[in-house]
């Protein structure tokens, strides 16, 4: 997998230091000899009597990383650079224990700052970079790899995450040669991958389903292709085939946002509610304050008839996106049920404004529901 050799080595940085003192030094060898319990309990006590020893904080989190234990590990290398912030090895390591525990936001936040130190750093600007792909920013992904594109032509990391961000924002023009590139060193999974979103793109719906299915076949750990399979084959009716597949993609990655949103959305359609909350919630705490997840939620409460619930996450959503026509929809339905005619009114004619405005930009386009029938399926 191509991105397999981008993090293969993340954590093995932060190698402990020189040894002064005899604690430190038999913490170190417990560390080299693989014995990352025994080394978390030498740093720990060494801490005990030395609380700013910033390289026995930075070790400890090194080995609480390797044994899984991102949160702890976290904990450790804010404690380091709480003593020392200039140490860029450690924030770093900081940014890959968030990445590893799916706080995406907050690797964002310290790996740009390694960045900004060392703009050379491809790790710290790849790891960035993929980060805002999971959080589903591929402009921001377009904005840190293409100014460097050129002098990385035979980077096939780069070239796979900013075809995904290319192809996610429809790009094809410039997301179809970064494809040609990987498909010159032979069939790939992330190759098939990134063929099925460009047919997606084009309106080839079947032609993306044969493409990721190929990819899933050829490697189904890939980050991420279970879901958009899931994708491809729920906007082809294949809803059970679909569902298998959003089920697949958190068995490996238990905070995929996709396959959270769209089991949801499957879930309330069964009107299994509180099966469908689960996966927004979780959705939600991948991505916070989404909107499309938080008029999801939304809708669940009108199907339940909790109008005063769904009303004001409501009008805290079009006041955030005013462009959001399903959530005025539903809005002017949500007031017309609770008697309020006039806001429903106002409501209505914002709908009937950015049906024409659709309308004018595509000729055909079918409007959504009316403001009388609450657009909930």
């Amino acid at each position: 997998m191509v991105l397999a050799t981008l993090f293969a080595a993340a954590l093995a940085l932060g190698q402990p230091a020189a040894s002064p003192p005899d604690a430190y030094a038999r913490a170190v060898a417990l560390q080299q000899a693989g014995d990352r319990e025994g080394a978390a309990a030498a740093y720990r006590e060494l801490l005990k009597a030395h609380p700013s020893h910033v390289a026995a904080r930075s070790n400890l989190g090194v080995v609480l990383a390797q044994l899984g234990r991102y949160e702890e590990a976290i904990e450790a290398y804010r404690a380091a650079l709480a003593i020392d912030p200039k140490q860029q090895k450690v924030r770093l390591n900081l940014g890959i224990a968030l990445y590893k525990a799916a706080r995406y936001g907050d690797a964002v936040t310290e790996l740009a700052a390694v960045r900004t130190a060392e703009p050379d750093n491809l790790q710290a600007r790849y790891l960035e970079a993929d980060c805002h792909l999971r959080m589903g920013e591929p402009k921001a992904v377009i904005e840190l790899l293409a100014p460097i594109e050129p002098a990385h032509q035979d980077d096939l990391a780069l070239a796979y995450m900013l075809g995904l961000a290319y192809f996610q924002e429809k790009d094809v023009a410039r997301g179809g040669p970064l494809v040609d590139r990987i498909l010159k060193r032979g069939e790939s999974a992330e190759a098939h991958l990134m063929m099925g979103m460009a047919k997606r793109a084009a309106k080839d719906l079947a032609g993306g389903v044969e493409e990721l299915g190929k990819a899933v076949a050829l490697n189904p750990e890939l980050p991420g292709v279970h879901a958009l399979y899931g994708r491809a084959l729920l906007e082809t009716a294949n809803r059970d085939r679909a569902q298998a597949e959003f089920e697949a993609e958190l068995a490996r990655n238990p905070l995929d946002f996709d396959a959270h949103l769209y089991l949801g959305v499957m879930l309330k359609e069964d009107a299994d509610f509180d099966a469908a909350m689960v996966h927004f919630e979780r959705a939600l705490g991948v991505r916070p304050g989404d909107p499309g997840v938080r008029y999801q939620i939304v809708t669940v409460y009108v199907s339940r008839g909790e109008t005063d619930r769904a009303l004001p996450m409501l009008e805290s959503i079009v006041k955030e996106a005013p462009e959001f026509l399903e959530a005025h929809v539903t809005l002017a339905t949500v007031y017309y049920r609770l008697k309020r005619r006039e806001d429903g009114d106002r409501e209505r004619d914002i709908v009937d404004r950015l049906n024409k405005e659709i309308q004018a930009k595509q000729p055909g386009a079918v409007a959504p529901n009316t403001p009388d029938t609450p657009p909930v399926r």
